[in-house]
């Protein structure tokens, strides 16, 4: 049986809001000045600790900023992440054809709750977050855990993302991949991993099942 991994944030959702509010938050807390909007989104797919140092936040201090972002996550989340077009379709379409899981770098925590609030979490048979791995994408240890939570294997395996990382994090384990243009990367990253790319979640599960 097929396997699917899906990146979260510009695959199949859409928490730029909820991401850019607190990170300003944090750096809030600790009276610094806040980083442009811009900077925020280019380096969003990068584990937290990661972004906020390129950020310019002390790295003695950056899981203390990491933590204040979290805190103000909490309540900004729900609210304010959505599906992206035709992304509730892809994830169901993969349910029947595949074992579905969620490959993020976001936390597998907050990965829950939003997915339940978005009613898809239900179609998912694994979420791999942050906390999961010590080493998060572009290493291959996030997919290389999902394939063993599955029970799977690299061939029958595809991974779905919208960023270089995800696309490096594929072949470094090994695994199928395709990429969707919906999300932060631009068109001639992709390009430079990929020539599986497909506008939507939903045409990148289209084509695998065909396969």
């Amino acid at each position: 049986m097929k396997i699917i991994l899906f990146d979260l944030d510009g695959t199949l959702i859409d928490s730029t809001k909820a991401i850019v509010h607190s990170f300003e938050a944090s750096f809030k807390t600790f009276e610094q000045e806040i980083p442009q909007k811009s900077e925020i989104l280019r380096l969003i797919g990068h584990p937290l600790e990661v972004m906020f140092e390129s950020l310019g936040a002390p790295k003695s201090k950056v899981w203390d900023y990491v933590g204040a972002y979290r805190e103000n996550y909490k309540d900004v989340a729900k609210p304010n992440t959505t599906l992206l077009p035709t992304a509730y379709e892809a994830v169901l379409l993969a349910s029947k054809h595949a074992k579905v899981g969620a490959v993020t770098t976001k936390s597998s925590y907050f990965s829950e709750i939003i997915l339940k609030h978005l009613k898809v979490f239900d179609y998912f048979d694994t979420i791999v977050g942050r906390e999961d791995v010590k080493n998060p994408k572009p290493d291959p240890e996030p997919i290389i855990k999902a394939l063993k939570d599955l029970n799977g294997d690299k061939d029958s395996c595809w991974m779905v993302g919208d960023t270089g990382m995800d696309m490096e994090a594929a072949s470094k384990a090994g695994v199928n991949m395709v990429a969707v243009s919906c999300g932060f990367a631009p068109l001639k990253e992709l390009e430079k991993y990929t020539k599986n790319i497909e506008k939507t979640p939903l045409e990148a599960v289209e084509k695998i099942v065909k396969i």
